[in-house]
């Protein structure tokens, strides 16, 4: 552990010990260390947080989550905290386990970057154990409202607004909108906005022109997408907006792709993060 902070196994000793003689920030770095590498920390010691913050992302494949990870990553750091990376896996552990796992390690707080609290009908008393233990918790993206906790998030309506506008600029008139699950917050935000832009150009944005549901996979949702858009032919949307966070990832793909949109139309992706660039495509 000395070797690890940079310190004298005798500076460890202190710390370890609540003895004087020790700065503020090396006491800190020791601490943080110790809760790190896993070793229990001192009966005379538990009852202070670690200066770690757990950053919980459900899934790497999107690469929205890696930057969210670089960026929130290196702030805390600036701030001498540790972030804890936990990310969730098909059948690894679930995001209330990371949350156990985390009050075990007496985290400073949590910061969520997409997960369960964006879903009605998702189980959510993992945040409720955080709110009992006062954990400091940040959301990142839209939330259900009865959980309570701060949340850093795009607007969507004027995010599909100025999606649609972009693509009524290039002269499509029948617009698709495919969204998450029926209970993701964030796709409800925008499916509202959507129907209100449609209804405003008179032409109402029925079921068939707007799509829900399929997998959380960014490269399986898109093809379950493009399978049921090619089932619904005729007629074919001039374009479709993708609006769920699961499918922002394959924005741009291959021509040789062996799901694409139907010649002459164009697919336009915009993540549910503004620090996300949208992209056109025609065939």
């Amino acid at each position: 552990m000395a070797k690890k902070v940079g310190v004298s196994e005798a500076t460890v000793s202190r710390v370890l010990n609540n003895k004087p003689g020790v700065s503020e920030s090396t006491r800190q770095a020791v601490l943080s260390a110790l809760d790190v590498l896993g070793y229990e920390r001192p009966t005379q010691l538990r009852g202070e947080r670690a200066r770690l913050v757990g950053l919980v992302l459900p899934e790497l494949q999107n690469p929205i989550f890696p930057a969210f990870a670089e960026v929130i990553g290196g702030s805390l750091a600036q701030q001498g905290l540790t972030p804890v990376l936990c990310t969730q896996t098909k059948g690894g552990v679930s995001e209330a386990d990371y949350v156990e796992l985390l009050l075990q390690q007496q985290v400073s707080g949590v910061v969520f970057a997409g997960g369960l609290y964006a879903q009605a009908d998702a189980p959510h008393d993992h945040y409720k154990r955080l709110a009992a233990r006062n954990i400091p918790v940040v959301l990142v993206n839209a939330a259900i409202e009865h959980l309570g906790f701060p949340a850093v998030s795009c607007d969507d309506a004027v995010a599909v607004e100025q999606a649609w506008r972009h693509l009524v600029s290039l002269g499509h008139a029948r617009i698709g909108l495919v969204l998450g699950p029926a209970d993701h917050m964030p796709s409800q935000r925008k499916l509202a906005a959507a129907r209100a832009l449609a209804e405003a150009a008179g032409e109402p944005l029925g079921d068939e022109r707007a799509r829900g549901g399929g997998s959380r996979s960014a490269t399986s949702g898109w093809r379950g997408r493009c399978s049921r858009w090619r089932a619904a032919r005729p007629p074919r949307p001039g374009s479709w907006r993708r609006g769920s966070r699961a499918s922002s990832a394959p924005a741009t793909r291959s021509r040789s792709a062996r799901c694409a949109p139907p010649a002459g139309a164009a697919s336009t992706c915009r993540a549910t993060s503004r620090w996300s660039a949208s992209t056109t495509r025609r065939s």
